[in-house]
């Protein structure tokens, strides 16, 4: 299997890494691109894979081809490559905003076409994908783009409609825990904590919630409720949470993120 990757930036090469460290693929079946050299250069000297600064090459050499570009170059990008792409080739994309009808529009013909949407957890081989076929995509080539994709990330299989739904509470939200991280050291510090420290503090808090949230299948809300003793420190936290709009916040930053991702 012979995998590309046009464009080399953070995500593109966080999956490339995560896709050579699970053993899905050797060096030798990864070829990216990339608009700068510099990043190209460094990709291949940090991951000994192929390159090449012209897509239509990768584009060629590839079973699946992801589009690891931002969305405002998908347009200039598939057109491009266009050409070279038939429908014995699967075209991964990660652009928020750029449905399955707009991808094929612009393609032009007939394309297998995931869409995905996945976050930046990626580079610690922990993140999370939507995925959304088109109707060209068997369930074969499904399977194999997960399996692909496994190496850095888990996937679920979501209706279109959803995914502006998972660029908000999954694509986007890593800002937001980073921000919560970020304000929980920042008071650590305030009360004398050392800022290292701090980090290291906030940072496994949030990464042993998640897990408990995973692991033990109960509500987060039980889970919050275990921590909060009558009277005591946590719920006198949570009603200060609670008073400045702490889930209102939330909710309404990922109703943006939403509208946004719509508008794209």
């Amino acid at each position: 299997m012979k995998i590309g990757f046009i464009g080399s930036g953070n995500m593109g090469s966080a999956m490339m890494r995560g896709i050579l460290a699970s053993g899905k693929c050797t060096e030798d079946e990864i070829m990216a691109s990339d608009a700068l050299a510099g990043t190209l250069t460094a990709v291949e000297k940090d991951l000994g894979i192929m390159t090449s600064m012209d897509n239509k090459i990768v584009a060629s050499f590839a079973d699946v081809i992801f589009l690891a570009v931002k969305p405002q170059y998908y347009e200039s990008v598939i057109t491009g490559i266009r050409d070279v792409i038939s429908l014995d080739k699967i075209v991964v994309t990660i652009a928020p905003g750029k449905t399955l009808e707009w991808l094929q529009g612009i393609f032009g013909k007939p394309v297998k076409i995931i869409r995905t949407m996945p976050n930046t957890p990626a580079m610690v081989r922990e993140g999370m994908m939507g995925m959304c076929p088109n109707g060209h995509v068997s369930k074969e080539d499904i399977v194999l783009v997960r399996d692909i994709c496994s190496g850095f990330a888990e996937t679920e299989i979501v209706g279109e409609n959803l995914m502006d739904v998972v660029t908000a509470v999954s694509g986007s939200s890593p800002a937001y825990v980073f921000l919560f991280i970020e304000a929980m050291a920042d008071a650590a510090v305030a009360d004398g904590m050392p800022r290292a420290q701090a980090y290291k503090f906030a940072a496994q808090a949030v990464l042993g919630s998640a897990k408990m949230v995973l692991e033990t299948g109960k509500h987060p809300g039980e889970l919050k409720d275990m921590v909060c003793s009558p009277g005591g420190t946590t719920i006198e936290a949570v009603r200060v949470l609670e008073e400045k709009g702490f889930r209102s916040a939330v909710f309404e930053a990922a109703k943006a993120c939403v509208n946004k991702s719509r508008e794209m």
